[in-house]
Formats: C-alpha cells, sequence, structure tokens
C-alpha cells in the first residue's frame, strides 16, 4: 500500500510518500519562516495563501521522487486538525479533490497523532502501550497511548504551550523569528550557576504543566540586568534548564505512575539537545526505552502524515465521508471516534 501524506496545519508544507513494504519513498518540506519573520509571527491568512501556492508544486515533484503515478496510490492522508482552519482547508480541499479524481480514501489524520507516531518513522518497532510526551509550539502534553488511536491525555498545560514559551522568551532577548532554536543555541554560551529559575508546578502532585509564570521570570530577570550578551546567554541557559528539568520531573513522574517501559517525544521542541540528554538519562535509570523522531521529522512534516495515514488504512479505521477542518481538535476524541 502506499500514501501520499499531506501536511498545512501551521507555516510549513509538507507532502511525502510511505510504502508499507520500503517505507518512506520520498518528502518535501517548504517552510514559510521568511514570510512570517517580519511580522514576528504566524499571519494566518498569509499561510493559507502560500500553501495554496506550494502544494501543487510539492506534490508534483515529491511523487516524481517516489517514482509514483497518482493512479499507483491508495489513500492521500491529510492534517485534518489541530491547526489554522484556513492552513488546515488548502490541505483539505487539495487532499479531497485529489481522492475523488482518483477514486481513493482521503483519510483525516490528527496533527498531533501524525507527531507521536514520528519516531517510528525510520523503523522503530511500534509497539503499545507507552507514554508519551508531545512538545511544541501549541501543546505540552503527557499520555497514554493504549493502541493505535486509543489516547489517554495524562497532563496537559495550563496556559502557555513549552515552545510558545521559548519563542516568546527568545523575543525578549532580540533574538530573531523563531526564537526556539536560537534560544537554546545561545543557552550553549550561558552560565550553570548564575541563575536559578523556578521549575514551575514540580511541587504538587500531578501532570499539568504551566510556563505562563516562567516566561514571566524571565521577564523580570532580565530587567533587571544590564542586558548585556552574556546577560541574555546565562538567561537562556536558566530558562532552558528550568524547562527541561520541569519536563524531566513530571515525565519521570509520569512512567512510574503508568509503569510504561517506554517513552515516546515527539513535536518541535523535542529536537533540543538538552532535553534529549536529559530525558535519555531518567529513561536508563528506569530501564525504560526512549524513542525520538530524527530531527528533521520533530517540525511538522508530511511524512508522519503519509505514516499514520498508512496505519489508519492497515486498520480500516471509518473514513470521513466529507471534507472537515478541526481547529480545536483533542487528541482524546480519537478514542471515542473509533469506539
Amino acid at each position: 500500500m502506499r500514501v501520499l501524506g499531506i501536511e498545512t496545519s501551521c507555516d510549513e508544507t509538507g507532502v511525502a510518500v510511505y510504502d508499507d513494504q520500503q517505507g518512506l519513498l520520498a518528502e518535501a518540506l517548504h517552510s514559510q519562516v521568511a514570510v512570517h519573520a517580519e511580522f514576528g509571527g504566524v499571519v494566518p491568512e498569509l499561510a493559507s495563501r502560500d500553501h495554496v501556492r506550494k502544494l501543487p508544486l510539492l506534490i508534483r515533484h515529491v511523487l516524481e521522487e517516489a517514482g509514483t503515478l497518482p493512479k499507483e496510490l491508495d489513500a492521500i492522508a491529510y492534517t485534518a486538525g489541530p491547526g489554522l482552519v484556513g492552513a488546515l482547508l488548502s490541505g483539505i480541499c487539495t487532499a479531497h479533490a485529489m481522492a475523488e479524481a482518483l477514486q481513493i480514501p482521503a483519510l483525516p489524520v490528527h496533527h498531533m497523532e501524525g507527531h507521536l507516531l514520528a519516531p517510528f518513522l525510520a523503523g522503530e518497532p511500534l509497539d503499545f502501550p507507552f507514554l508519551a510526551l508531545l512538545v511544541s509550539g501549541g501543546h505540552t502534553q503527557l499520555v497514554l497511548a493504549e493502541a493505535l488511536g486509543e489516547y489517554q491525555l495524562l497532563g496537559d498545560t495550563l496556559d502557555d504551550a513549552v515552545g510558545e514559551a521559548f519563542d516568546k522568551t527568545a523575543k525578549l532577548l532580540g533574538l530573531p523569528y523563531p526564537g526556539g532554536p536560537a534560544l537554546a543555541k545561545l543557552a550553549e554560551q550561558g552560565s550553570h550557576e548564575r541563575w536559578r529559575f523556578p521549575r514551575p508546578m514540580t511541587d504538587r502532585p500531578g501532570l499539568d504543566f504551566s510556563f505562563s509564570g516562567l516566561k514571566t521570570f524571565a521577564l523580570n530577570t532580565w530587567q533587571n540586568t544590564e542586558q548585556s550578551e552574556q546577560d541574555a546567554a546565562d538567561l537562556a541557559h536558566a530558562f532552558q534548564q528550568a524547562v527541561v528539568d520541569t519536563l524531566a520531573i513530571k515525565c519521570r513522574r509520569a512512567l512510574e505512575q503508568t509503569g510504561c517501559k517506554t517513552l515516546v517525544v515527539a513535536g518541535g521542541v523535542s529536537a533540543n539537545r538538552a532535553l534529549r540528554k536529559r530525558l535519555r538519562t531518567i529513561c536508563e535509570e528506569r530501564q525504560a526505552q526512549l524513542c525520538l523522531p530524527d530531527p528533521q521529522w520533530c517540525t511538522d512534516n508530511g511524512a508522519m502524515i503519509a505514516y499514520a495515514g498508512l496505519l489508519q488504512l492497515q486498520q480500516h479505521r471509518p473514513v470521513q465521508a466529507s471534507p472537515s477542518a478541526h481547529p480545536r481538535w483533542p487528541l482524546s476524541a480519537l478514542s471515542d471516534t473509533h469506539r
């Protein structure tokens, strides 16, 4: 079976072809960073228009790269949500139009389920149940994955997602958009001893997160410095260490509570090297397996959508009858849909 995947949830246009025997045949990704950089964040209307411009070109390129004719596809998978409604619709309409013309299924994929499955793209065995930490610009969640499409939300962010907190703190320091990766790089030059930021919500039971107060703490600290280059590096290091410690404490707690022996970490922030190192240590201590996506699949991409669609096809999940975008779509809602 061969599936074309289309990802257009926000500001990256991703297309890929995945085969059940040969794996990933081809993929392409167009980033809109240059489009949105001057605004310091994603402009939804510009994102939608750029998806419309780039999708046909990327689809043609990927099919040629994969040596696949449209008639050889068995299904087209697309991101149905969550995300920006206009951006989602650009991919949804393209996928359904192609599927109708080819008389094959159009498969709606939950964006975060795509991320959750991304570590298995390279051939890692998919073995349920496992614990998943989903960390991105819009999500910070701990999820118990009991089976494909069966997800129990254990912990969520009460305010800012971790990626959002990274980006806002980076903007505070005057770093270029997108700020998260720039802050992580700057943190490598910072002092280990100058500041210790709070580890929010780690002194109470539960698995929820909160990063808004940490962001405010960073602001107050920054305003009371000379705002030199070294100040910025030291603050970036202290902020990143607080985030990494907070995520690690919650992951250790979740592993203890669930008894899971596998921790999957996915989403854009899963590329953070300090976080990877800390979680690897925790998993070694608990004799648990750590599954991480290749860095190229940490951010939004078409490969994870094609792979998730293929698994849907293999499991004969119900197919959505009409095009529909779900800008707000809880991952746990998939469990109700597939019962």
